[in-house]
């Protein structure tokens, strides 16, 4: 057997593992130091030329094969070489975490043993571990609940899909609702599922307002499925939810929560308040991969009737003919709207056990404390004005006096040269800086070089417009 194909799994897979690992490691830490910052300097160009030269020499997939080890070598340097890495504190301009050791070695274990998540015979112990987490998470969502389930999903935006079509199989005509604060996914559910545009609620700053909620759906004339948002894109807020799940009530609309950010802040004691009424939600959706540290995808959608997910149901006899069911084997075709799918809840399973609830609740409380520290940093910096205090960890500011040009410059500049990866957000007030501090160890001393680049940078790009005026 050529070494280039030799398995991962049987018997012998790990010695092979073994050897090849190694590689992998060495190829990132030389790739990490010859990038040496946040990110690859130079743009999409120099990006685009780093490639052509390792592919120019030989072409990507030639008729010959450079073997398992050159390959593995030369191209996770590249990739590491060329990437943004989100455990560098100057890199935080995304929901994008640094993954948790344990979840990516946890991941080389699934991906070697490679489970198929869509019938019991190829995933016996697999299947048996997600049921345990799903069973955990849907507990931490509806704690008060007699049947809450919970399936797994690749993200926010595929929970956000299966919300919606929750809302839609008992009624067709279902007509969703969401505030101006919502995720582009909740438009874009909509959209594949053959559902009207949401109707769009007024916000106070980046909140539903229930008021305007309460008189959105009194004048809707259909049935409704309403979407909040526990922890935005933009600043990281939370809707009211027990006054929005109230308002819900009185209507008869279903309410589903976008918590893909802030949802796992339920693991917190300290931070739970902040997600006051998730459970009088009748579905939530979270994502392991931002307040969870796990590599993508590793999304959940939790409902508090588990009689609801019956619809994603479906047969397909040579996944889950209905003598095998009957005869006790699960089925888990009814479990996802995809087909095959890995087994993702594995890591997540890992990582908890490793961490317990309370570990995983110190991290995301470190977040938002530093999160809050560096918004006071940069409160007291006569060359930075902050946007508001952080709701979660995400921080908005920008250079005194900068005009809406000025800040995507200066975002732009900072992205090409590696120095940092800073993210935007457009308000009502115009284009801000944003800082999504996901990093669960970094100390808000870590961003003060970010800080202070985002100021010379500002000062760079203005002395031309100064010397102009001269």
């Amino acid at each position: 057997m050529p070494g280039s194909a030799a398995l991962a799994g049987g018997r012998d897979g790990h010695r092979r593992l073994a050897e090849l690992i190694p590689l992998v490691l060495n190829g990132l830490a030389d790739g990490t130091a010859e990038r040496g910052g946040a990110g690859p300097a130079g743009g999409p160009a120099a990006v685009a030329a780093g490639v052509a030269a390792l592919t120019g020499a030989a072409p990507l997939a030639a008729a010959t094969g450079v073997g398992a080890e050159q390959a593995l070598t030369e191209l996770s340097r590249l990739l590491a070489a060329g990437s943004v890495d989100p455990a560098d504190p100057a890199c935080a301009a995304h929901l994008h975490c640094p993954p948790l050791a344990v979840a990516v070695a946890a991941d080389v274990v699934a991906s070697a043993l490679n489970p198929s998540m869509d019938s019991w015979d190829q995933a016996p112990v697999a299947s048996e571990l997600e049921r345990e987490l799903v069973t955990l998470v849907a507990r931490l969502c509806y704690p008060g609940a007699t049947a809450p389930d919970a399936v797994v999903t690749t993200g926010g935006t595929e929970s956000n899909l299966l919300g919606l079509l929750l809302a839609r199989e008992p009624n067709p005509a279902v007509r969703p609702v969401c505030g101006r604060n919502a995720h582009h996914s909740v438009a874009r559910a909509a959209w594949l599922l053959g559902l009207p545009a949401p109707v769009l609620v007024d916000c106070d700053g980046e909140r539903m307002r229930p008021s305007a909620l309460d008189e959105t759906v009194r004048g809707l004339g259909s049935p409704a499925v309403v979407v909040a948002t526990a922890g935005t894109t933009d600043t990281g807020e939370i809707d009211p939810l027990r006054d929005l799940a109230q308002v819900c009530r009185r209507h008869g609309a279903r309410l589903h929560v976008d918590a893909s950010y802030g949802g796992l802040a339920l693991c917190s004691a300290k931070l739970k308040p902040l997600l006051d009424g998730i459970a009088d939600a009748d579905s939530v959706a979270l994502d392991a991969h931002k307040f969870g540290w796990q590599p993508i995808s590793a999304g959940l959608l939790a409902v508090r009737e588990a009689a609801d997910l019956a619809a994603l149901s479906v047969r397909a006899e040579y996944l889950n003919a209905g003598d095998d069911t009957e005869a006790g084997l699960p089925d888990l075709l009814g479990r996802s709207i995809r087909t095959s799918r890995r087994p993702d809840a594995f890591r997540m399973a890992v990582t908890l056990r490793a961490l317990g609830l309370d570990g995983m609740g110190a991290l995301v409380e470190h977040c938002c404390d530093t999160a809050a520290e560096v918004a006071g940093m940069i409160d007291r910096h006569p060359g930075l004005r902050l946007w508001g205090a952080p709701t979660l960890s995400t921080v908005l500011f920008k250079p005194v006096d900068a005009d809406d040009e000025l800040v995507a410059r200066v975002r732009r500049t900072l992205l090409e040269a590696g120095t940092a990866i800073v993210g935007r957000a457009t308000m009502s007030d115009g284009v801000w800086l944003k800082l999504t501090l996901l990093h669960p160890h970094a100390k808000a001393e870590d961003y003060r070089p970010l800080l202070e680049s985002v100021v010379a940078t500002a000062d760079a790009v203005r002395l031309p417009e100064s010397a102009a005026v001269r």
